[in-house]
């Protein structure tokens, strides 16, 4: 996501680095290729115009043409003026009054809603919640079953709609159900239309009525640039709604919509899908979302996307391993396993400060199907090769390759390279960590 904003905005702070000093008339001539590059970006022009101004205001104050770096005091005008726009901290739900609390996702069709409350499901259950999946769309009877079948992928409980019934008497008879199932959240998968019509905002304005929900949340396909700005307009005027969802960001999102939907309509995004797998919602943090536009990285959604998907006790497990020099091709697997768990690698990369403005890593993309053939190759051992790799001969690295569908060549890549990982834990361990990192990261 902004990948074409981040390569713009950092075209024109390198021609303003090229300055040895900053003028009134190089700053405005670098604004205009940062209005020109949030426009690319479907950013809704209104916002562009007040951002544009109000990043003028400050750069060609003393704060800027004083300072030593001016330069990299435009930048961080620019980083803290982003920041403000999209909200400045994130806004979590409002899961506030009686128990059980109820979410109503509403959208347009195509939206992503179905899917966005099975993540939201397995966001909440992380978060100790017991959440109650409620399929009210009955106009599209593959969205019931959808929902059903994300609801026993993730095993939570959801209530048992079907087509014939009225969705009013869905949402009655599910917050009653939630309350049997012990359950504290209910969550509300609403009907969409392909645009917005007023039979759509009538029904959803009865259920709100009815259920008097806690939050409601607008799940908009960021992909759609302005036009999300304007379906937010219409279902806030309608429902009043408390926060917006962009989903469909890790696709071909401009960024125009995370831009522009605060600022518009003055309502919060509150989280942003960022993949398919149901583990793939990220809670919208305005100020990290500003730094990975302009190129600085993402270290604490990394470290939180770690933290979610490393397990604690393996992780000491592992540990003891590494300092008694255990490691085994078990082990790279199932590290493998769990580095794949937190996400795609290449947007993972892009969160490493400074790898993004790299011209060496800019335009580097992981293969990651080379992870799954290597996940195959270790599967394609016996126990004793994963745990003793020294057994594995010629005639073992045939067989492991004829079994895993892979050439030796392929077997003995892995095989060499764990062994240089091998050597890096034990110059660790040794205390030669930078030496022995910088030598054993050399094959890969």
């Amino acid at each position: 996501m902004f990948d074409n904003l981040s390569d713009r905005l950092n075209t024109v702070f390198k021609k303003l680095k090229g300055h040895g000093k900053l003028t009134e008339k190089n700053i405005e001539e670098g604004l205009k290729e940062v209005r020109m590059a949030l426009l690319e970006a479907d950013a809704h022009y209104k916002v562009v115009k007040k951002l544009i101004g109000d990043i003028k205001a400050r750069a060609i104050g003393q704060e800027v043409l004083a300072s030593l770096t001016p330069a990299q005091q435009v930048i961080k005008i620019v980083n803290d003026e982003l920041t403000a726009l999209m909200g400045s901290q994130n806004e979590g739900l409002n899961l506030s009054g009686p128990s059980p609390a109820s979410i109503m996702l509403v959208g347009l069709q195509g939206a992503g809603k179905t899917t966005t409350a099975g993540k939201l499901a397995t966001l909440l259950r992380k978060q100790g919640r017991k959440p109650f999946l409620v399929p009210v769309d009955v106009y599209r009877p593959a969205a019931i079953d959808q929902l059903q079948k994300l609801a026993k992928e993730i095993s939570t409980p959801v209530f048992p709609s079907t087509t014939e019934m009225d969705p009013v008497q869905i949402c009655r008879e599910a917050k009653g159900a939630a309350s049997l199932e012990g359950c504290d959240t209910l969550i509300l998968d609403t009907a969409g239309r392909l645009h917005v019509d007023e039979e759509l905002m009538a029904e959803l304005v009865n259920i709100k009525n009815t259920l008097q929900p806690s939050e409601i949340l607008l799940v908009a396909d960021a992909m759609t640039g302005q036009d999300a700005v304007n379906i937010a307009q219409s279902f806030d005027t309608a429902l009043d709604i408390g926060g917006v969802v962009l989903s469909k960001m890790d696709g071909d999102a401009r960024g125009g919509a995370a831009l522009s939907i605060r600022a518009i309509t003055d309502k919060p995004i509150k989280f942003i899908g960022v993949g398919e797998k149901l583990n793939e919602l990220e809670p919208f943090h305005p100020d990290r979302v500003a730094s990975r536009i302009l190129g600085m990285g993402d270290m604490l959604s990394f470290i939180e996307k770690a933290q979610n998907a490393m397990d604690e006790k393996k992780a000491a497990a592992l540990e003891k391993k590494l300092r008694k020099n255990e490691f085994t091709l078990e082990d790279f697997r199932d590290q493998m396993s769990q580095v794949r768990k937190m996400g795609s690698l290449n947007d993972l990369i892009k969160m490493i400060p400074g790898v993004a403005k790299s011209k060496q890593m800019k335009n580097f993309q992981v293969d990651e199907r080379e992870l799954v053939r290597i996940e195959g190759i270790i599967n394609s051992m016996t126990p004793d090769e994963r745990r003793n790799h020294n057994i594995i001969n010629g005639s073992r690295r045939k067989r492991i390759a004829k079994g895993s569908g892979n050439s030796v060549q392929n077997v003995n890549k892995l095989l060499k390279n764990y062994a240089q990982v091998l050597k890096m834990m034990k110059k660790i361990n040794k205390g030669g960590f930078m030496r022995g990192m910088g030598r054993a990261m050399m094959p890969f």
